[in-house]
């Protein structure tokens, strides 16, 4: 994905046509630098970059858990071992399919708020999330304060 920083476009599947207008709007907490369009730009790719490759791993976790929930009576007999260990692995594997199908939820959701031009505002108390936090875990939608305060609920 390319961007050009005179008109701030993005090319490839989701376009931020505005993204050097847009990102004056981003909030950032005090003491941060203001975003720019290129620092926007490496965070969009990184989450196309991740939705591409959760739609690959789920395509194919899809496949493997329709697979086993397919044959999880073949083979298995009588016998309490393997019918036990069928039923681990299903549930394994369906972990994995809930967690990527998680995650690709929250790239795409983290995409739609940068062209929304909410990227960067914590979804709970409208403060700034913080660059630094953003920038390490782009799927961040919550500032550290309101984040933490979900976990101990």
């Amino acid at each position: 994905m390319a961007i050009n920083d005179s008109v701030g476009t993005a090319t490839a599947s989701h376009d931020f046509p505005d993204l050097a207008k847009a990102v004056r709007s981003f909030p950032v907490r005090d003491g941060e630098k203001p975003w720019t369009a290129r620092e926007v730009q490496a965070v969009a790719d990184e989450l196309i970059g991740d939705v591409d490759r959760l739609t690959a791993e789920l395509s194919a976790a899809d496949a493997e858990l329709s697979d086993l929930l397919r044959n999880s009576g073949d083979g298995a007999g009588d016998d309490q071992a393997d019918s036990g260990s069928s039923a681990l692995e299903r549930e394994q594997e369906l972990t994995l399919v809930n967690n990527t199908r998680d995650l690709l939820t929250q790239s795409s959701h983290a995409l739609a708020r940068i062209s929304a031009g909410t990227f960067g505002t914590c979804e709970s108390c409208g403060k700034a999330i913080g660059k630094a936090r953003v920038q390490a875990f782009p799927r961040a939608s919550l500032c550290v304060e309101c984040k933490q305060r979900e976990e101990r609920r």
